[in-house]
């Protein structure tokens, strides 16, 4: 494989410009201009075409293969929201346009997409109020643990701690750490996968602000008890978070705000359909108990009393401004158009069909790959590869044989608890053709770790670069085009 500069060729050129026929304009100072030509690649028309459209063809995506990144909710985006989101009264419209006088009333669609999108998450999640502000799902945390914050800080309370299961998602411990608290662990109960409540009981004090809890959680299993866990948090003053990156397994099923949560997010580009491979754009909203309502962040659409949409900032406890405008609207829009065009009934149908999938995928695999928690599980599962460890094949190792199989790894190596963990989610947009396909490689891939090891170590075979010296290539970054 080439880069494109070294396909350059001195002297050819995609387009040729005919002789200017209107005056030179005025030279250029001598001190702006540059001391040699541009270093730009010299190439035809058709080898720029062709250079980037073989690019094109390396690409791996939803579109492309199958995804099963557990922890990610890959799941396909259905094209018509794309459709949606590129309607020109949408698509159009200046973020500045609100703010002038008289805006308001030029961009009541988009605030009413807006409102009704807020208000269809209170329904889905039980919470009472959300903000749609939240550009990502770390983001989302973020502003969780800011309103944790403000609303403790109102009281006059001192909190310090925030407690966060092992099993919970990475992000977390550093959501809570940059809004000022302290991290305090909680293992995870080896018979069962969810957290210890005997050691939670231990760990929860009065200095305590919230627990951060992640339901399913990062094995996923559910937590049953999850009530005992909010009980014994509010029994010291102390804030309940839901991390609802995972609501794609309990759509119809559970509401984290009927369990009496204080405060989650939601991913939108996880749960409702919007792009999520190659980096998002993603959204987070944040959904809060009454309580926490008066500390969400400004501006706030609000709908009058004669049906039109508004932007409220007149929020004296609200924790300001976490996003320019009014957070990534065209991901909002997708998400509110995903939600209305499959409903109540769609919305259930989707994570049940998630939910099978993901144990579909999980029995058919654990006679050849260790399963650490045997037990029924939600939209994804981990095993372990310490069975093919013993033949020298780590979980890194069978992911990249699964490129050479055609398809896209799952999360390896996270969650932490599980040593050589394999995190699998199928989600609901999987046929059972794909999820066979995948068990026939997964099956392969053992068996060839237990036969012929050293095939496995050497793989993918089949892509530009193999096995690249990544600690040499951290030690030695070179990023500069010679």
């Amino acid at each position: 494989m080439s880069v494109i500069f070294e396909k350059s060729v001195s002297g050819r050129r995609g387009v040729r410009l005919p002789a200017s026929d209107v005056p030179d304009p005025p030279p250029i100072p001598a001190e702006c201009r540059r001391g040699s030509d541009a270093e730009l690649c010299e190439l035809s028309e058709a080898d720029v075409v062709r250079h980037f459209t073989w690019l094109s063809r390396r690409n791996y995506g939803v579109d492309t293969g199958f995804y099963p990144l557990g922890s990610c909710t890959m799941k396909y985006n259905p094209k018509v929201l794309e459709e949606i989101a590129r309607l020109e009264g949408f698509a159009s419209l200046h973020p500045f346009l609100p703010q002038l006088r008289h805006g308001g009333m030029l961009v009541q669609g988009a605030l009413q997409v807006l409102y009704e999108l807020e208000q269809l998450l209170c329904e889905i999640t039980g919470m009472k109020a959300f903000t749609l502000q939240p550009l990502a799902g770390a983001h989302g945390e973020l502003t969780g643990m800011m309103l944790v914050a403000a609303y403790h800080r109102d009281r006059g309370r001192r909190k310090t701690e925030v407690i966060i299961p092992d099993e919970a998602h990475g992000t977390n411990p550093a959501s809570a750490a940059i809004a000022g608290f302290r991290t305090v662990s909680v293992p995870t109960e080896p018979a069962t996968g969810m957290l210890d409540i005997a050691v939670l009981e231990k760990r929860m004090n009065d200095g305590t602000a919230a627990i951060m809890l992640t339901n399913p959680n990062t094995l996923g299993i559910f937590n049953t008890r999850i009530r005992d866990v909010v009980e014994i948090a509010h029994r010291h003053g102390a804030l309940v978070y839901y991390d609802g990156a995972n609501l794609n397994a309990v759509l119809g099923k559970f509401r984290p705000g009927d369990a009496g949560i204080d405060v989650m997010h939601v991913n939108l580009h996880k749960t409702f359909g919007t792009p999520h491979g190659g980096g998002g754009p993603g959204a987070g909203p944040v959904g809060v108990s009454e309580d926490l309502a008066p500390y969400l962040p400004i501006s706030r659409v609000v709908k009058r009393s004669d049906n039109t949409y508004a932007l409220n900032y007149d929020c004296p406890k609200s924790i300001g401004y976490i996003a320019p405008f009014y957070a990534n609207f065209l991901v909002c829009l997708k998400a509110y158009a995903y939600i209305m065009l499959l409903g109540r009934e769609g919305l259930i149908e989707a994570s049940e069909t998630a939910v099978l999938n993901a144990n579909y995928l999980m029995n058919a695999l654990r006679e050849d790959y260790e399963l650490p928690f045997d037990r029924v599980c939600m939209h994804e599962f981990v095993l372990s590869a310490r069975k093919q460890a013993e033949h020298g094949v780590k979980a890194l190792d069978i992911a990249k044989a699964l490129i050479d199989e055609g398809f896209h790894p799952p999360t390896v190596y996270f969650p932490l608890i599980v040593r050589e963990s394999l995190m699998i989610e199928p989600t609901e947009t999987e046929s059972m053709e794909t999820l066979d396909a995948f068990v026939a490689a997964m099956k392969k891939i053992a068996r060839k770790a237990a036969e012929d090891p050293k095939s496995i170590l050497d793989a993918p075979l089949s892509t530009p670069v193999s096995r690249p010296d990544e600690v040499r290539a951290a030690r030695e970054m070179d990023v500069v085009y010679p």
